[in-house]
């Protein structure tokens, strides 16, 4: 069973994920994989250099990711540059890690943008984690800081809610407590066990 697991910034998605992993799910993080092949001394990392130049690199050779963020969530040109580079490495890893699972796992692909890359359809089931963009924006400012503009950027750069629940199979709303939250994640683990 392969499962696409998404939801907008800051709708508890990765809380979600570690539900699922408790429950017994392989889940391959699609944000950890994005890491991954942009880490120092990859290829990835290389491509990222020569496509915004040598400013993008920590004084340790690292990926400076805040100030990547900040230049490519304010020029959606470079964003798709970036997502050009990173997308089809993050794809061909994900790939790797879902053959080593065991053949009756339910597989987790945690992918923020899979409706913005058209990936639901390559899915036996969509899970769908939202909230309301106001609770996003709440929870970008308290928990990373983030001034409301930049939350608000950053919402507008994914897809919309309509658009991600019209790819949803399972919508997981988050605005209650975490008993909630784990309750509605038990019901589809089990539904997708089948």
């Amino acid at each position: 069973m392969r499962v696409g697991l998404t939801g907008g910034i800051a709708s508890g998605k990765s809380t979600v994920a570690a539900i699922l992993t408790e429950l017994g799910a392989v889940v391959i993080d699609a944000d950890r994989i994005a890491r991954e092949v942009v880490a120092k001394g990859t290829p990835g990392l290389a491509r990222v250099v020569a496509a915004f130049g040598a400013e993008v690199l920590t004084p340790e050779g690292e990926m400076d990711r805040p100030r990547v963020a900040a230049i490519v969530f304010a020029d959606p040109v470079k964003r798709h540059v970036l997502e050009q580079i990173i997308h089809p490495l993050v794809r061909a890893r994900g790939q790797e890690l879902e053959r080593e699972a065991p053949a009756d796992a339910v597989v987790v692909h945690d992918i923020p943008l899979l409706a913005e890359t058209g990936q639901a359809a390559g899915f036996d089931a969509v899970i769908v984690v939202d909230v309301p963009e106001e609770i996003q924006i709440e929870r970008m400012m308290r928990d990373r800081g983030v001034s409301e503009a930049d939350a608000r950027a950053r919402i507008a750069a994914q897809a919309s809610r309509e658009q991600r629940r019209a790819v949803a199979t399972y919508v997981i709303e988050n605005t209650g407590t975490r008993e909630d939250l784990r309750r509605r994640v038990t019901e589809v683990f089990d539904e997708l066990r089948g």
